[in-house]
């Protein structure tokens, strides 16, 4: 850490302490601590580690306390957030951003400016298969039930804020911390950075853990709302699906949604964009660039430039408690509502869809889908749920792309 920053730590230490702030004096060695525990579970433990761990990373980098007032200093949060800095006290100074700014300040205006999601959005499609989803056009269903999770969040926070005086969200910070239950980091991040940027690192953080932990969050709630005979249900094999199928369907999706939604074309649009490139065939040199060498550039950005904004002062504060225990309940209310359409459409076709594939439907591609498997497989050794489960995943990364915009569109 250097002496100079060691000391100046502690001497912002011992004025707050003497201020009587004990939050203040703890909070940059602890923030520390928290970057240097999500490193440990990013490398060791292996949770979603290609954007946990620079997302720690650049919470670590802008914690150092020795580059606090110093010229060093490569983020400074008040230029997005703080209206002292910011034109007419709501929109960025790009200017001096560019002219006063650190590395991450221009890097985060990716963020800000709504560019880094859609791009990722693009490598998504391209490494996306929606066969399933159109072999089976009951699964879009099931992907728009697991969105249920996101609206009754959406309403616990505005409760949760009424209830607790020290939590003070408003219908945007609700929608935002909402979203998390659509298990898509990207989409999270697109709609706080519009709605309430002041939460963007917590619910970065939270979203991102929560999509880790589905093998450990989910099979819990899948047993519980599914009896052992359901989840031995061998269902059948899914139809050929056409190229000509595979080319029309991201065309006619961003046009439906285009009329319908507008708001969600940026992040529909990209991802249908990514897929087209994959399915047509004569694009395969952008399909590669795009699922590789775009993808990770993008999500190196985007990664550290989000860890960067999780100051003691933006990060450490009842808020960040409220939206941690909201995304939980965010994520198990979303998987709880595929799997009752599941239960429902279980009983409807008299036992040929396993309910198990419902919990899918959150966006967490393919990891959800892999857990409906591993769940299902348990059950009965002979069953093969992945493709099955593919359907509600891949309709999930639509569903809350749908939601977000849906979002965007009445709050923006």
């Amino acid at each position: 850490m250097g002496s100079t920053g060691l000391a100046a730590m502690l001497g912002d230490m011992r004025a707050a302490f003497a201020a009587g702030d004990i939050l203040q004096a703890i909070g940059t060695p602890l923030m520390i601590a928290i970057a240097c525990l999500l490193l440990y579970l990013a490398i060791v433990k292996k949770f979603e580690p290609l954007l946990l761990l620079p997302i720690a990373f650049g919470m670590l980098l802008t914690n150092m306390p020795m580059f606090k007032g110093s010229s060093a200093i490569m983020m400074h949060t008040e230029f997005f957030t703080n209206p002292e800095y910011m034109l007419d006290g709501s929109h960025i100074d790009i200017q001096r951003v560019v002219s006063e700014g650190g590395l991450l300040d221009l890097l985060y205006l990716g963020v800000k400016l709504g560019i880094y999601p859609p791009l990722i959005f693009v490598g998504i499609g391209c490494m996306t298969d929606f066969g399933p989803l159109i072999a089976n056009p009951k699964s879009i269903l099931l992907g728009a039930a697991a969105q249920f999770g996101v609206f009754f969040t959406f309403l616990g926070a505005l409760v949760l804020s009424a209830l607790v005086p020290a939590i003070s969200f408003g219908v945007k910070e609700a929608a935002s911390i909402g979203i998390i239950g659509g298990a898509d980091g990207p989409t999270a991040i697109y709609v706080t950075k519009t709605l309430a940027p002041a939460l963007l690192p917590a619910i970065a953080i939270a979203a991102y853990s929560y999509m880790a932990l589905i093998p450990v969050i989910q099979p819990p709630i899948m047993k519980a709302l599914t009896t052992k005979k359901q989840r031995q249900i061998v269902m059948e094999q899914l139809r050929p699906v056409s190229k000509t199928e595979k080319i029309l369907f991201p065309i006619i999706v961003t046009i439906v949604v285009a009329f319908i939604i507008p708001d969600a074309v940026a992040l529909v649009g990209c991802l249908m964009l990514g897929n087209l490139l994959k399915e047509s065939g004569v694009a395969d040199r952008l399909s590669k660039t795009a699922q590789n060498g775009l993808m990770n550039v993008i999500t190196i950005f985007l990664g550290v430039t989000v860890g960067a904004t999780a100051t003691a002062e933006s990060f450490l504060n009842p808020q960040t408690l409220g939206i941690i225990v909201l995304g939980l309940i965010a994520f198990c209310f979303s998987t709880a509502g595929g799997l009752l359409l599941g239960d429902l459409m279980c009983v409807l076709t008299k036992g040929k869809v396993n309910p198990l594939i419902g919990s899918a439907g959150v966006s967490a591609v393919p990891m959800a889908a892999r857990v409906s498997q591993m769940v299902g497989q348990k059950e009965n050794p002979s069953n093969f749920l992945l493709m099955h489960a593919m359907g509600p995943n891949v309709a999930g990364v639509i569903g809350s792309a749908v939601a977000a915009g849906v979002f965007l569109s009445l709050f923006s």
